[in-house]
Order: structure tokens, then C-alpha cells, then sequence
């Protein structure tokens, strides 16, 4: 799919985002923010949390900051979310935490497959699909990150990428459970070097994703959501969000600071 190529129409897209998507925007932290750090963002992005109607909030904090970011947000239109889970629900994995040991905490979901995990961390697509299979059996919401390199884009194989990368991680969720799980489309290029895609990329590849969930189940692509990430900001983030098939952002810098991400929650309504 090459910079200059045209978006185009594709089976589960429509020139509308449907109705039935409610948008849903997600702070990635990654490796910042201390308990302390967690509870004064949260106590100032709470506080200042009117304006964003019609979108669900999710902030996916560090482990160690899981509790007290539930605490914080109880009560609150915000959910939290991992960065990571493991498949097993317990067993001799050093350093790993479980999903029952998530549910415990009232953790609502979890981010599986960022390019950081899959590139530092060699998680691979066998681990992706258990992993997808076991939150969904848990009742817990997986927010699936795909994408390509820069030189993968270069060659045209966006398509092929992003196809490889879902077929293999959602295989052993059925078809039926397919519009459960949210898929974040980030392309590797993009994630913290200031590069953003520019809306037409960012809504011709978020397509792609869609068509290929429609592939194996027609209403599964129209209803799952689909969210861009990859340098997500206040200036951009209006232009990204109101593409047909972009139903919201995985945020990473940008959403550290309180107002950075209010701005950003704000411009999923246009």
C-alpha cells in the first residue's frame, strides 16, 4: 500500500462510522508513571473530565499501578486496562501476571500484540492467539495491536502485513466472539518518532483491518471496532477520529499528561 495509493471502499466499510460502534479511546502508558504519579492524572483528568459524550475511556496504566488506578477511576466513566497478560491461568512463568490475577484487581481489559512486545520481548502470533482466547473466555476486553515497519510499507505489503499478523492471532476466537475484541492499527513507523499517518493512511489501512475481520464474519467487521494509533495528538486527533473506519485511538506520549489526552478524548466527537 504505498503512501501516494488512494483509499478505497471495502467490504465492511461504509462512507458513515456505524452507529453501533461506540467510539473508544486508550491510554497507553507503557513503562511510566508511579502509583503516586497514577492517582494524581487520574484525580486531574476526572476532574476535568465533561465534554467527551459518546466515548468510552480506557487507561492502561503499568502493573504495579493497576490497583490503584481501579481505585481512582471507580465510579468514574473510565476504565483500566494491562499492557500485557499472560495466556495460563497461573503455573512457573517468572514474572508474568495471569488474567485471573487481573479480574481480581477489576482490570476490564487488556493491550496484546504492540510492536514493542512482539519486536523487544519476541512475543509471537501462537502466544497472540491464546492470549486473545483466554481474555474472552475470562469476559475481559483485548485491545489487538497491528502494524508495519516503515520498509514494510515502502515495499507495499501493509495488506499482507496486517493480514498475516490477524489471521494467525485471531485464530482460535470463533467467529461469533470476533466483534468482541478491539484491533488497534499501529503502524511501527509511526509509534513515538512524530510521524503520524495521514488520515487517508491511517482510514485505508483501519479498512483493511475491517474487510479482513468481515472476511470470516460479515456482521463481526461492521460491528468491531477498530482504533489508529501511532503519534495520536490534540492537533490530529479530529482529523483521524472522524474517519469512517476509525473508531477511536491507542494513545501513547500524548496521553501522560491529563489535558494532552482530555484534548484528544474530546476530538472523538468532532
Amino acid at each position: 500500500m504505498p503512501d501516494d495509493q488512494a483509499p478505497q471502499q471495502r467490504p465492511g466499510s461504509a462512507s458513515l462510522r456505524s452507529a453501533s460502534r461506540v467510539p473508544l479511546v486508550a491510554a497507553n502508558w507503557k513503562m511510566h508513571k508511579t502509583v503516586a504519579e497514577t492517582e494524581e492524572f487520574l484525580d486531574r483528568f476526572l476532574g476535568e473530565l465533561d465534554g467527551v459524550p459518546g466515548a468510552e475511556l480506557v487507561v492502561c496504566p503499568p502493573f504495579t499501578a493497576l490497583a490503584a488506578a481501579v481505585a481512582r477511576a471507580a465510579g468514574s466513566p473510565v476504565r483500566i486496562a494491562a499492557q500485557n497478560v499472560h495466556e495460563a491461568d497461573a503455573g512457573a512463568f517468572t514474572g508474568e501476571v495471569s488474567i485471573p490475577m487481573l479480574r481480581e484487581l477489576g482490570v476490564a481489559g487488556a493491550i496484546v500484540g504492540h510492536s514493542e512486545r512482539r519486536q523487544l520481548f519476541g512475543e509471537t502470533d501462537v502466544a497472540l492467539a491464546r492470549k486473545l482466547q483466554a481474555l474472552l473466555a475470562w469476559g475481559l476486553e483485548p485491545i489487538l495491536c497491528c502494524g508495519e515497519t516503515q520498509a514494510q510499507r515502502e515495499a507495499g505489503a501493509t495488506e499482507t502485513i496486517v493480514r498475516r499478523q490477524l489471521e494467525a492471532d485471531l485464530a482460535e476466537v470463533d467467529a461469533a466472539e470476533l466483534g468482541r475484541v478491539v484491533i488497534a492499527y499501529e503502524p511501527i513507523w509511526a509509534i513515538g518518532t512524530g510521524r503520524t499517518a495521514t488520515p487517508e493512511q491511517a482510514q485505508e489501512a483501519c479498512a483493511v483491518v475491517r474487510s479482513l475481520v468481515a472476511e470470516r464474519d460479515a456482521a463481526a467487521g461492521e460491528s468491531i471496532r477498530v482504533l489508529y494509533g501511532g503519534s495520536v495528538k490534540p492537533d490530529n486527533a479530529v482529523e483521524l477520529f472522524e474517519q469512517p473506519d476509525i473508531d477511536g485511538g491507542l494513545v501513547g506520549g500524548a496521553s501522560l499528561d491529563p489535558n494532552d489526552f482530555l484534548a484528544i478524548c474530546r476530538g472523538i466527537s468532532g
